[in-house]
């Protein structure tokens, strides 16, 4: 991991911590390449999961380190969600890394898990939000005193004015998380939270890349996810696996988790999402 707020508390005792991979002005480019070779020797294989907002020398850093030890044992991940929810990933893919699966298939289970994860925000503002389609009506509304915005970002966009519409969230059981910023309400929890009918709340503190990220530090960030890894198992074992044709790898999906090859038959692929219909 790239950011210590982005590794969440456990949510036993079974899942293990994250590694975090530091920024170039904070540690040095040997030290970097001893501790990523110590972590590949305690535990074979390293998958790095990382914002898409990562500064470009801190992205550079960690290609650099692959290149150098020229290892396919490591697996850089880049994933465009907000702050919230890449570190909910993360702990999925903590939780995934202690169970029977290979290295190549916790990997490429990072793309299919997020499309799992209902994350978005409550703004004051959306004048800064380009990570999000804002229509000039919404903008303009914007300033006005007290309005007040939902947003979902991932897995499908979606805006509202609080009062005015609802937030489409997940038709499966999920946990909500919540990253209370400088705005003051209780919207989330409660609208949004019964509303998509989640099973539990959770709160942890603000994340330092979320004001950048939604364009404002007067906000409410949060994230739905699924919450038990029994679940989680499941969804990801209902994936046919194949063998990376390049680094001979498992993966599920259409591209390799470790050396990010495309697999060159993706009518071959079964669906897993009926799996969160049975019994969740």
């Amino acid at each position: 991991m790239t950011s210590a707020d982005l590794v969440l508390p456990p949510t036993d005792q079974q899942t293990p911590t994250a590694a975090l991979l530091q920024a170039p002005g904070d540690q040095g480019l040997d030290a970097a390449l001893s501790d990523m070779q110590l972590l590949l020797d305690q535990h074979g294989h390293v998958v790095a999961v990382y914002p898409a907002g990562i500064a470009p020398a801190h992205e550079r850093r960690l290609h650099t380190i692959r290149s150098v030890l020229e290892s396919d044992r490591i697996a850089l991940l880049k994933v465009n969600l907000p702050p919230l929810a890449v570190a909910v990933l993360v702990r999925q893919m903590r939780q995934l890394s202690i169970c029977d699966f290979s290295a190549g298939v916790v990997a490429s289970a990072a793309r299919l898990l997020s499309h799992y994860i209902h994350a978005g925000a409550l703004l004051n503002s959306v004048t800064k939000l380009d990570r999000v389609p804002v229509s000039l009506k919404a903008h303009a509304k914007s300033w006005m005193p007290g309005s007040q915005f939902g947003v979902v970002a991932n897995p499908e966009p979606q805006l509202i004015r609080v009062g005015a519409g609802e937030l489409t969230g997940p038709e499966f059981g999920t946990h909500l998380l919540v990253a209370k910023g400088s705005l003051q309400s209780d919207w989330v929890t409660s609208t949004v939270a019964p509303a998509w009918q989640v099973q539990a709340v959770h709160e942890v503190p603000p994340l330092s890349d979320s004001p950048g990220w939604w364009g404002t530090s007067k906000m409410i960030e949060f994230a739905a996810f699924l919450p038990d890894i029994s679940v989680i198992y499941q969804l990801v074992s209902s994936v046919r696996r194949e063998i990376c044709t390049w680094c001979r790898n498992e993966l599920i999906g259409d591209r390799c988790g470790l050396c990010a090859a495309p697999l060159r038959a993706p009518e071959n692929q079964k669906a897993g999402s009926d799996v969160l219909n049975q019994g969740t």
